[in-house]
């Protein structure tokens, strides 16, 4: 006579086989218990052990809900005091790996009488979540407001989090909101294979919480404190979301600011945009602002100007003199950047952006 299969080895082959067959939005571990639920019917025949173990899945969800998020606190880089009641974790200066779990951009916390302000929520949970520890360990104060740069995974992927622990307070510019609710899916998959299946897997989509602005937006944070939330315009990605905190002459340049890290043009980057929103950022604040830029360390006005600005001005004159000669792809890669050379991820970006910027100002000059 054929032996069914021991539970617990049933079990073990269905917590195993479980993030295989976990859907992207399905924690792999409550979608184990499901499973288990299933077989355990299937060899037995009856519903009572199916009915408990499916209460027992609904119930860890609930908690893993309410927690926002149920793991060890990852050592994420300590975050650095930018000035009283500001605090910044510096990401990694190059890509977003597996080793730095996605981390290469900055997430920030201000703390204000009321409750604390967070600008970028983190490449996915489990960063957001190790954040606000150190946020708790820094003060008492709720989390009360979250922000986030633009529409990319490393700003947006943890807002999930957030969400769930109890903040309601959600920011983005309507555009960047939008392209990352249509491209939420496949945003979320390629960081996974990037970044790691396990530690991005629990994000889910949050943008229907999101109160969005087009132009600019000021919050109310209590005690007479606002802060300016601005579209300082496109560039680096389509549009996005700096922060001026009027009370601390503070500002948050988002991607438009890069610091101590070669800044980089994406398929949808465009210099001329970037250059134009880095003028009208510039323009809006007073010139001694201190500045926390999208990566890289917390700045000044000047530095930040040259670090970015003044790295595509100079790339700007060099490209362009290739175009109006009539050059080719193979000079425009020969452009002498050796000064940036120093910068992380050079080797990655300097040909790129050359041939970035050239490909546009040949389009360009094929309209006129």
């Amino acid at each position: 006579m054929k032996r069914k299969p021991s539970l617990w080895l049933t079990a073990a082959l269905s917590m195993a086989a479980s993030t295989a067959f976990a859907s992207g939005s399905q924690d792999a571990y409550v979608a184990s218990f499901e499973t288990y639920a299933k077989e355990v019917q299937a060899l037995q025949g009856d519903h009572s052990a199916d009915n408990a173990i499916q209460t027992y899945a609904q119930e860890v969800a609930a908690v893993e809900k309410r927690a926002g998020y149920i793991g060890d606190e990852l050592p994420i880089p300590k975050a650095t005091k930018v000035m009283d009641g500001v605090y910044t974790v510096v990401g990694s200066f190059i890509w977003g790996t597996r080793e730095n779990f996605g981390l290469n951009n900055n997430l920030s916390a201000i703390i204000f009488p009321d409750g604390v302000f967070v600008y970028n929520a983190g490449p996915n949970e489990a960063v957001a979540y190790s954040f606000h520890q150190q946020i708790k360990r820094l003060t008492d104060k709720p989390v009360k407001w979250l922000a986030v740069e633009n529409d990319q995974g490393h700003a947006y992927l943890g807002a999930s989090y957030w969400w769930d622990v109890g903040v309601k307070n959600l920011y983005s510019e309507k555009t960047a909101n939008e392209r990352w609710h249509r491209k939420f899916a496949g945003n979320k998959e390629r960081y996974a294979a990037g970044r790691g299946r396990v530690i991005t897997e629990p994000a889910y989509d949050v943008t229907d919480h999101f109160t969005t602005f087009e132009g600019k937006k000021t919050v109310d944070v209590g005690g007479g404190e606002t802060v300016e939330l601005i579209n300082f315009g496109g560039g680096h990605t389509p549009s996005m979301t700096g922060m001026y905190v009027p009370s601390k002459n503070l500002l948050f340049t988002g991607d438009l600011g890069f610091n101590e890290r070669l800044p980089g043009l994406l398929h949808d980057s465009h210099y001329k945009d970037w250059m134009a929103s880095f003028d009208k950022m510039v323009s809006m604040v007073p010139d001694d602002v201190v500045v926390v830029p999208g990566h890289g360390t917390p700045t000044d006005l000047a530095t930040l100007k040259r670090q970015t600005y003044d790295y595509f001005a100079y790339l700007e004159e060099q490209v362009r003199a290739i175009v109006d000669a009539g050059g080719s792809l193979e000079e425009v890669d020969a452009i002498d950047q050796s000064q940036y050379q120093d910068r992380p991820v050079f080797e990655q970006l300097a040909k790129p952006n050359a041939r970035h910027m050239y490909e546009d100002m040949t389009l360009e000059k094929s309209k006129n």
